[in-house]
């Protein structure tokens, strides 16, 4: 066996490949168990070294990022920290300047595990055959692995539920599963809850995706945005891009951009209701219930288009919704959206299907508080009748 050299770990266009790095820790092991046998400790780095062909005058951090993906800022910076990394043979700091033939070596921890780990995690399941599922998803889980959390996912419950409790079995599509998110057609946030459909197989998978991708899907959302939504329909159209700054508290935000890394971004917005709530420290305060139809899919797509109206939602810290707080004193701190509707064509059959998602209790019991202040119910064209969503019309 031999070490592993550079070249052989980096993919073209210099980034290093997680797979060859996973590859080279299998050798490493391999050689230092055949070592221990002969007495030698085994020890052995997998390192990776860059060569600067040009003065970027760019921080070590941000030059490590831009290379090894399978790894955070933060971590780069504590792997640089720990005097893993050195520049030209010295040690360096997070903040060193590189220059043009800079020889920049890291020895590079085992990239994170990818492989799906079940996880009985409780699921509500909507619908489910032997090409998809489709799931009411929970409050405060994430779709699939990212780079600091790898339990604890929709992907990890789905594992364990199509090994103990589906009733068709199979298991999710391979598409996306090098990127640890197999069978993921699209996403929710986080704290966003409501419908969303996984593929099982990779027909289904590359035939839904392309629905999404045409614009086909009717996706529709319930959001209870703070001030009065007007008027009582409306198409917002801002494009949208990341953040200009990349320092954190921004790196994660999404802004309206109007140059070349903003993307056509497009959202129907429908009021509901209108509410105005008196609260005795600040007075008067308006809020609005609205549908919210996609025709785009952006990275927190409503949450910034609402805002960049003066509409956040309420408990969306992120764009500039404060929580609320309940007359028991209790306080809503999670953005009120929810994934309330999703229409497609089964991908084997073609049959139009349509799966609605009732609101999560603390949504319903946000909005009982507010219909109890009087509501002003608004009629409009095309909106979803709200007992679909489990809310009855307010007389």
């Amino acid at each position: 066996m031999h070490e592993p050299e550079s070249r052989e770990l980096i993919l073209p266009g210099g980034k290093v490949d997680p797979e060859a790095v996973r590859r080279a820790f299998e050798e490493v092991a391999s050689r230092a168990r055949e070592n221990e046998s002969h007495g030698d400790d085994g020890a052995h780095n997998v390192c990776v070294s860059f060569e600067l062909q040009r003065d970027l005058k760019s921080r070590l951090d941000r030059y490590l990022t831009s290379r090894i993906t399978f790894m955070s800022r933060n971590q780069l910076q504590r792997l640089i920290e720990s005097g893993a990394v050195r520049v030209n043979g010295r040690e360096a700091k997070a903040s060193t300047k590189l220059r043009e033939n800079d020889r920049v070596s890291v020895s590079l921890p085992p990239p994170p595990d990818r492989s799906v780990k079940p996880e009985n995690i409780p699921i509500d399941v909507l619908y489910e055959d032997e090409h998809l599922i489709v799931l009411n998803k929970s409050v405060g889980i994430i779709v699939h692995p990212a780079r600091s959390e790898l339990a604890g996912t929709m992907i990890n419950a789905l594992a364990w539920h199509f090994r103990h409790a589906s009733p068709t079995g199979g298991e999710l599509s391979s598409v996306g599963e090098q990127f640890a998110r197999p069978g993921v057609v699209h996403r929710l946030d986080r704290d966003t809850t409501g419908c969303i459909v996984f593929a099982k197989t990779d027909e289904a998978h590359w035939k839904i995706g392309k629905q999404f991708e045409e614009r086909t899907v009717d996706k529709r959302y319930l959001a209870i945005a703070r001030g009065r939504v007007e008027p009582d329909a409306q198409v917002i159209d801002k494009p949208l891009g990341p953040h200009q700054s990349k320092e954190r508290g921004y790196r994660e935000k999404i802004v309206v951009r109007h140059d070349e890394l903003g993307k056509a971004s497009v959202t129907i917005c429908r009021v509901r209701e209108r509410y105005r709530l008196h609260e005795r420290a600040v007075g008067d305060q308006a809020f609005s219930l609205v549908e919210l139809e996609l025709k785009t899919g952006r990275t927190h797509q409503i949450r910034v288009h609402l805002s960049s109206e003066s509409w956040p939602i309420v408990g969306d810290g992120l764009y500039g919704g404060r929580p609320f707080a309940l007359p028991d004193g209790r306080e809503i701190s999670r953005q009120m959206l929810h994934a309330a509707m999703l229409a497609f064509e089964h991908p084997a059959t073609g049959e139009a299907m349509t799966f609605t998602a009732p609101v999560p209790d603390d949504m319903r019991e946000l909005i009982d508080t507010l219909r109890a202040s009087g509501a002003e119910q608004v009629s409009v064209q095309t909106a979803i009748p709200m007992e679909r969503f489990g809310l009855e019309a307010e007389a």
